[in-house]
């Protein structure tokens, strides 16, 4: 039943609607919009010098807009940032730190990647809160640590990487990839696991780890240049190369066995060393003598028969002469040295023997002195 048609009620004698009061009642109304804008402009005229909104006074209210509207193009670049201005969200330019000014928003608008900053990446590693310590230590991550190498071994191998955005990449860093940390991350334990597959543990564990991050960092560059990232690495560190913990114990024993045959293979080759070239020192000697031996017999037998045939040719002009002369001094040379006795065949004895005294075995001989502190026999002659 519509309530204009109850007419009246038990409360009041006129028209009244349900709730005791209809739509034509004397109650507070809502306020006019037409009124409320009128004072507005009735206030603002006040204010605005002449009191009233001329043409001047609204050019000096949108010339003061637009100079705080274009000095907020201003900005500054830090030491470390590059900036990156963009143009209705285009990349235009690149600017170094200090302070800098592009077209107010939202005509250009700049961004602060800090381009100049070197970050390091940890692989295998990773620093977490200790209480016992209060402080914050390393914790060892198997997942990314535990590589497999080309001989089918387990090397724990954690390291580190230096790198930063390209100069002339930045716009690539920032619009190529959606996250650049975790894509070097990924970037670097993919080139580390690739390098550690194609060697051995041996040379990994020991003098190849220059070789190693300079292949880890060279493949890394490579794949993120791929990318078109705009990212540099600087440097690959290899912090710790370890068997597993499980076996590094039998590991340490093996690398020590090798330590001993290493310095015994040293100190064998400095024997040889020392005594190789003694011994070919002293066969080059005796090669040197025998041959000096083997001219002198040749020049020795070349003489004596240069000799021989001399002789022979005088025997063949006076064969007597020349035999009585070989005679002669054949027997020189024999009894030159001889002791000789000379027998008188004349007539002095009735023998024809002259007494013969030896007086030289009869000359006591002079006993050689006996060494210190040995008694001399009592006998002794001086």
């Amino acid at each position: 039943m519509p309530w204009k048609n109850q007419g009246g009620g038990p409360w009041s004698s006129g028209p009244k609607g349900p709730w005791g009061s209809g739509p034509q009642s004397s109650g507070p109304r809502p306020p006019d919009l037409e009124d409320l804008l009128r004072r507005g402009q009735d206030r603002l005229q006040s204010l605005l010098p002449g009191g009233f909104v001329s043409g001047a006074g609204i050019t000096l209210v949108l010339l003061a807009a637009l100079a705080i509207w274009g000095l907020s193009g201003f900005f500054r670049v830090q030491s470390e940032e590059l900036g990156v201005v963009l143009r209705f969200g285009k990349h235009v330019r690149t600017v170094q730190p200090g302070l800098n000014y592009h077209l107010p928003y939202p005509i250009e608008t700049v961004l602060l990647p800090k381009a100049l900053r070197v970050s390091t990446l940890s692989i295998g590693m990773s620093l977490i809160d200790d209480p016992a310590r209060r402080g914050r230590t390393m914790r060892d991550v198997p997942e990314e640590s535990l590589m497999l190498t080309g001989d089918e071994n387990i090397v724990d191998v954690d390291f580190t990487v230096l790198w930063r955005i390209k100069p002339d990449g930045v716009g690539n860093f920032l619009f190529n990839i959606q996250n650049p940390e975790g894509t070097v991350k990924a970037v670097a334990e993919s080139a580390m696991r690739e390098v550690v597959g194609r060697a051995n543990i041996q040379p990994i564990l020991t003098g190849a780890r220059t070789t190693t991050e300079a292949g880890v960092q060279e493949l890394m560059q490579k794949t993120l240049d791929s990318y078109g990232s705009g990212v540099l690495v600087q440097q690959v560190q290899m912090q710790k190369v370890d068997p597993p913990a499980q076996v590094i114990d039998a590991f340490r024993d093996v690398q020590a066995a090798r330590a001993d045959l290493e310095r015994l293979q040293n100190e064998a080759q400095t024997y040889a060393n020392r005594v190789v070239p003694d011994a070919r020192g002293r066969a080059a000697q005796i090669l040197q003598v025998a041959e000096g031996y083997r001219e002198q017999a040749i020049a020795e037998a070349k003489g004596q028969s240069a000799r021989f045939l001399k002789v022979y040719d005088e025997y063949k002009k006076a064969p007597d002469v020349t035999r009585q002369r070989i005679y002669l001094e054949t027997m020189e040379r024999i009894l030159g040295g001889a002791e000789k006795l000379v027998y008188d065949g004349g007539t002095g004895s009735s023998q024809g023997v002259v007494p013969y005294l030896p007086l030289n075995e009869l000359t006591p001989r002079r006993q050689p002195p006996a060494p210190s502190g040995q008694p001399q026999p009592s006998g002794s002659t001086r």
